[in-house]
């Protein structure tokens, strides 16, 4: 009977220990907040202006960029959280996150990022030296973010722009395409939209705690965001049609039908407006793009008739 007790306790210990480390990969996996990895859809930008949407090599080595950042970026959150971990336990919905709740142990999240960093520039590497330069600028510059930058007011919210520039560039390098000076300039204004609507959330949702929770959030207002908002906004979609209707992108693709394609981000800055003002949404750029169908529709649809008029037979 007792060696029979001991084999009972010793399964229900090995059934505990399985599930326990099931857990912690639940945790690690969820902090690398997969559903943040569609911001890095931006690395497919090189592949469809560049028209080498039908080659399949340059398709297989930007869908090896796009790995690669989701990796990198990964490492990211984890950094950025266990540096937050002590504030983002005084934030009403940070406070759930598998570091600050203390379901993920620090030192389990940091050799975790370390190993997924090592990992993530050696395949950025194996892609090439210069996508591998570019994959570390952004790792370091998110790093830099993660710690000094985020604390200095317009530059916190000017590297998270930089960051996406960073995306669109290593996927043009990836695909060995020609860096569009229309492409950076369109992608860090549409980000930085973003980032300073993300800003303003954090500040309506906090109200008069947002200084406590983050000492940045202090340095602004719903006023003075919406002023920056407004004046972003506007070169965004000015940016956009002169892109549109530029003689060098009509002879780049040999059409001037590119103005066809202007309702949508016309609609699409509109709608998250809308969102960000009337529905108090913006918090996750990324869970706005995922749940909303109207702004989901308007990026697809863009996508779309951009790709048809890019590669229409001629």
């Amino acid at each position: 009977m007792a060696r029979s007790t001991s084999s009972s306790v010793a399964t229900s210990g090995t059934a505990h220990h399985a599930v326990s480390e099931r857990s912690r990969a639940l945790h690690i996996f969820l902090s690398l907040r997969p559903a943040q990895w569609s911001k890095n859809l931006l690395v497919f930008a090189g592949l469809l202006f560049g028209r080498r949407l039908f080659d399949p090599a340059a398709v297989l080595e930007a869908v090896l960029a796009f790995v690669v950042f989701c990796d990198l970026s990964g490492v990211v959150y984890l950094v950025n959280d266990v540096a937050d971990r002590d504030a983002d336990r005084r934030h009403p919905l940070k406070a759930q996150r598998s570091i600050a709740s203390g379901a993920l142990p620090v030192p389990v999240a940091v050799g975790v990022a370390l190993g997924l960093g090592a990992v993530g520039l050696a395949v950025a590497y194996a892609i090439g030296p210069a996508f591998a330069g570019v994959a570390a600028g952004y790792l370091a510059l998110q790093l830099l973010y993660s710690f000094p930058l985020k604390h200095i007011v317009i530059i916190d919210v000017l590297t998270i722009a930089i960051g996406f520039v960073l995306r669109a560039v290593a996927g043009a390098v990836a695909v060995h395409v020609e860096i569009s000076h229309w492409l950076l300039v369109c992608t860090i204004l549409l980000a930085l939209f973003i980032a300073l609507a993300k800003r303003r959330h954090e500040i309506v949702l906090l109200s008069a705690g947002a200084a406590s929770h983050r000492p940045i959030l202090g340095e602004y207002s719903p006023y003075l965001l919406d002023q920056m908002i407004g004046v972003v906004t506007a070169s965004t979609l000015i940016s956009y049609i002169f892109y549109t209707i530029s003689p060098e992108t009509q002879a780049k693709f040999g059409t001037s039908w590119l103005g066809l394609t202007i309702p949508f981000p016309l609609y699409g800055i509109f709608r998250y407006l809308y969102l960000v003002h009337q529905r108090e949404g913006g918090g996750s750029p990324a869970d706005l793009l995922l749940t909303d169908r109207p702004l989901l529709t308007c990026v697809a649809l863009w996508a779309l008739t951009v790709a048809l008029i890019i590669y229409r037979p001629v």
